[in-house]
């Protein structure tokens, strides 16, 4: 999995059609986990939230309705946005998956192209730097297409790390991450950097942040980790 990518978990019982989703998914440079059932799918959310799970209503044992619910009623994964896939057309089923929690409903046969239309909608909402969007904290601006960072007036000189460590920030200011987050998301969980790096990067983030004089809107937060504001 590279740093920065878009983790998408793909929830369907059907191997045929989960390596297709699979396919189109990482084709569209998401970074992409299977699970082939419902208890399956709970214990890779466990292991590593996703930031969109592409769900199928209709598994055996446990339902992706049954899924979608125990997600939602969970505070650490509530946020996941759920797209919830169905051969089910009425109405009234729709209404029951959106209700149960699901943020999109999609039935089958569908677009693949629509698929991955609504899957960037939904991931524009939660992590907003990996769709070109512009982000915004106090006088700080970061650019995700053009890879700009401002601060007031003046550009900012960042290298990678730092860039993709101030987007993970920005993207949710006032969220404390641990040492242990920030190495997933900004280094990739397939790379082994020691805790201690983040510190280093941090500081340096810091130091770009202030050469020109502003405040230091990195927060530390001892035993914790770090938070912007």
């Amino acid at each position: 999995m590279s740093a920065g990518q878009p983790r998408v978990l793909v929830v369907e019982d059907e191997p045929a059609q989960r390596e297709v989703l699979a396919y189109n998914l990482e084709a569209e440079g998401f970074a992409v986990s299977r699970a082939q059932n419902g208890e399956e799918a709970l214990l890779l959310v466990d292991e590593d939230v996703p930031d969109i799970i592409v769900l199928d209503w209709m598994m055996p044992n446990l339902s992706g309705i049954e899924v979608c619910r125990r997600l939602k009623i969970r505070p650490e994964t509530r946020s996941i946005p759920v797209i919830m896939l169905s051969a089910r057309s009425e109405e009234v089923d729709k209404v029951r998956g959106l209700e149960t929690g699901a943020d999109d409903y999609v039935v089958k046969p569908y677009s693949v192209i629509e698929l991955m239309a609504r899957v960037r909608s939904q991931l524009r909402r939660v992590r907003p730097s990996t769709v070109g969007q512009r982000l915004e904290y106090d006088d700080i601006v970061l650019d995700s297409e053009s890879h700009k960072v401002t601060r007031g007036p003046q550009e900012l000189k960042l290298g990678p790390t730092e860039f993709r460590l101030l987007s993970t920030f920005m993207e949710k200011p006032g969220r404390v991450w641990s040492r242990e987050q920030l190495l997933d998301r900004v280094w990739g969980r397939d790379i082994y950097v020691d805790t201690r790096t983040v510190d280093v990067h941090i500081g340096r983030l810091r130091k770009a942040l202030t050469h020109h004089g502003g405040g230091d809107p990195v927060r530390t937060v001892r035993g914790a980790g770090y938070a912007l504001g």
